[in-house]
């Protein structure tokens, strides 16, 4: 495809952002505060902020600031400023440099746990928004091996407009149908995937489950070869159930 000649800097703005889940028992409510610590422990802002890094890397950005910060009882958050790398000819205006800036890269986590019934959730959400050429879809995959969830759901949209040498407004910049045609076929293998797109108002929206199941990966501090084949079977229940919950956005409980 011929690259499309533009008339000064292409100012679309092209937003994706994630809800990732990782769900987990823990029986008693100290395995509960271990689980969250632990998982505190593993996104904590200076792994977030290392995430973040390698995803401003991947898509071409400078990073101009970073703000980051732990929380008590659990969670954090980073921010990360960023701005495209010089992509095309000619001078740089200060006018440009200030609309570059608006790019950012963000993460909060929300670790939490059910009172009673020994559910746990881990959830993320991210944000990598972008103006000019550099594009976040090419961060997609890293993303999703980052965190390694059961529950994941992704919104993009392009929003703006730019214009080519002629004038005329271009809506978007690139071919897509939807956010699966980024999605590595290594990772599509391993989820079910639901898409609700429009792609004339550029909104595209996927939601991912693990195919797969085993009761293993969702308890902390136990092993399921140790459960009576009667309670494995219920703990295999409640948990896909709450898997199911999250990924249609609705209690069928």
């Amino acid at each position: 495809m011929d690259k499309l000649r533009l008339h000064g800097f292409n100012n679309l703005t092209k937003s994706l952002s994630f809800n990732i889940y990782d769900i987990c028992y823990a029986r008693t409510r100290e395995q509960k505060q271990a689980y969250i610590a632990y998982i505190d422990e593993v996104f904590n802002a200076d792994r977030l902020t290392q995430i973040l890094t390698e995803v401003s890397n991947i898509i071409g950005a400078q990073i101009l600031n970073v703000a980051r910060q732990d929380y008590e009882p659990e969670g954090a958050s980073v921010t990360i400023l960023i701005a495209e790398e010089y992509a095309y000819e000619g001078p740089m205006s200060e006018a440009v440099v200030g609309h570059l800036d608006k790019s950012h890269i963000t993460v909060h986590t929300y670790p939490e746990f059910h009172p009673d019934d020994g559910i746990s959730t881990f959830r993320a959400d991210i944000d990598v928004s972008t103006c000019g050429l550099i594009s976040p879809l090419k961060a997609l995959n890293h993303l999703i091996h980052s965190f390694e969830s059961d529950v994941v759901t992704l919104d993009y949209r392009v929003r703006g407009f730019t214009r080519d040498v002629d004038g005329a407004k271009h809506f978007i910049d690139h071919t897509i149908h939807s956010i699966q045609d980024y999605i590595a076929p290594d990772i599509r293998e391993r989820y079910q995937m639901v898409d609700v797109n429009m792609l004339s108002e550029r909104i595209f929206h996927t939601k991912m489950r693990l195919t797969e199941f085993d009761l293993d990966d969702y308890l902390f501090a136990e092993n399921a070869a140790d459960l009576p084949a009667p309670e494995a079977e219920e703990l295999s229940q409640r948990i896909a159930g709450e898997i199911t919950d999250i990924f249609y956005g609705r209690n069928f409980g």
